[in-house]
């Protein structure tokens, strides 16, 4: 008498009932970045050339940087000793004091 009733659903208030989901979903034995592990330590023998023009790249910034730095340095000294020398004009004699042994 109590006998379960099977009964598919086709639509609940006008919409289709979502699809029903697997019980158990298996999953991958490792995530795809862990199987590089081994091979990402070691830089690749094929790539030298472009290791070598990335570092010939990076040289060349460097003395860039250098020289650009050099050459600002240089010019902040000359202009301040022209400053000095424009200021020294108008300042007169200098005195200065030294002392005797």
């Amino acid at each position: 008498m109590n006998d379960p009733i099977e009964v598919e659903v086709l639509e609940i208030d006008g919409h289709t009932p979502p699809a029903p989901s697997p019980a158990h979903e298996p999953e991958p034995a490792q995530p795809p970045w862990q199987t590089w592990q081994g091979r990402v330590r070691r830089l690749d023998a094929r790539w030298w050339p472009l290791w070598v023009i990335l570092g010939v790249v990076g040289v060349a910034l460097l003395l860039t940087v250098g020289i650009v730095l050099g050459a600002i340095f240089l010019v902040a000294r000359v202009v301040a000793r022209v400053v000095n020398g424009v200021f020294g004009l108008f300042a007169g004699p200098v005195s200065t004091t030294t002392l005797r042994r």
